[in-house]
């Protein structure tokens, strides 16, 4: 009998365990950390979303994989509404158990594997390598599509608004993705959780009828909820696009069991179904963000890319680690660029979700610098 593998040993630490000692000397400052590494919220979520959650809170059956038909129809108003995406059957709505889920398991979940290859961004959110990793694939990491020379990839990444960069693609560039993936025969995952997080220019979703022209064959767009309307604890996204695609992707996550809460599932609802409160938490991050901006540009910092999304893309030219301790001796977490790619390492990823006092605190730390 072979030994058995350990799933771990395929992956590599997970990031955030790694800066253990620096998170350690930030804490130690006397008036507190102030944690700008992980872009996580902590403003409150909005009354009319709890509201809903727990006027369900009391139904005990199963909840259905493919979600209710109210909150199918949200997302589809939600997505015109916010977005301009046109001719979305709610059949290809299917909500997930947070985005994170969804793409760590995507590759797997579409039966890729060791033949297989999947491209991911130069600068990318780690968990579309552990993904492919996961299921045994290839992992190619590339910008441009010159750099896949003849190869045809079986998936495609693309993240506009980018974590960590903040970057935004234009409506030319993936519309030059379509039109070669859709060539090589290749299937397109946009992650597009920051798009409602446009700070400058306009950021468009794969599935726009200007990049796609209304076809959404092998297209996938990945929605959270997290970001705009603070639900990170609530695990709430979904997936849609080509209609086969996410019928597959709903079969094997009936076998699996993966379903979102019925709760949760209501709230989804609600949140996507107001706008006033995603607007108002929008102009919250605006304001941390032009705090932050000026005050790490007058440290000496340089912002690249962070148009868009809840980071400043910020470096000082030299090692990431170098500015990590530099920022913490004045209690201030971020995270490094290495965890995001190796082209990334003189960077750090500052995050816009602190409240505003703990905001106030860094921007003041940095201006005794």
């Amino acid at each position: 009998m072979s030994a058995r593998i350990r799933v771990s040993s395929l992956l590599p630490d997970f990031p955030w365990d790694t800066i253990a000692a620096v998170k350690a000397e930030a804490a130690a400052h006397p008036g507190g950390i102030v944690d700008l590494s992980v872009g996580t919220p902590v403003d409150p979520v909005a009354p009319l979303i709890r509201a809903a959650l727990n006027s369900v809170a009391e139904v005990p059956g199963y909840p259905t994989t493919h979600g209710t038909p109210e909150l199918r129809a949200a997302a589809v108003d939600a997505l015109k509404r916010r977005y301009g995406v046109t001719d979305i059957d709610p059949a290809a709505v299917l909500p997930v158990i947070g985005t994170k889920e969804l793409i760590a398991g995507l590759p797997k979940l579409l039966g890729l594997g060791a033949d297989d290859l999947v491209v991911i961004p130069e600068a990318a959110y780690p968990t579309y390598e552990v993904g492919a990793l996961l299921a045994g694939a290839e992992v190619v990491r590339a910008d441009g599509l010159t750099q896949l020379g003849p190869r045809n990839p079986a998936l495609i990444y693309v993240n506009s608004p980018s974590n960590p960069t903040g970057k935004v693609l234009g409506v030319d560039h993936l519309r030059k993705v379509v039109a070669f993936a859709r060539e090589r025969g290749a299937i397109v995952a946009s992650d597009e959780c920051y798009l409602g997080l446009t700070w400058e220019g306009r950021a468009v979703s794969i599935l726009d009828p200007d990049v796609c022209d209304g076809d959404h064959t092998n297209l996938l767009a990945v929605h959270s909820l997290s970001k705009t309307s603070n639900l990170a604890s609530y695990r709430a996204g979904f997936v849609t696009g080509d209609a086969g695609l996410v019928a597959e992707l709903l079969e094997v996550r009936k076998h699996s069991g993966m379903m979102v809460p019925f709760p949760i599932q209501a709230a989804m609802t609600a949140a996507l179904s107001d706008d006033a409160h995603e607007a108002q938490q929008r102009e919250r991050y605006r304001a941390r963000r032009e705090i932050l901006r000026k005050a790490l540009e007058a440290a000496g910092f340089r912002i690249d890319h962070s148009e868009a999304g809840l980071y400043l893309w910020s470096t000082k030219g030299e090692n990431c680690h170098t500015t990590l301790d530099w920022l913490a001796k004045r209690g201030i977490l971020a995270a490094p660029g290495e965890f995001y790619g190796p082209g990334c390492a003189e960077y750090v990823r500052i995050a816009l979700t602190a409240t505003d006092e703990r905001i106030d605190a860094a921007a003041a730390r940095l201006g005794e610098h």
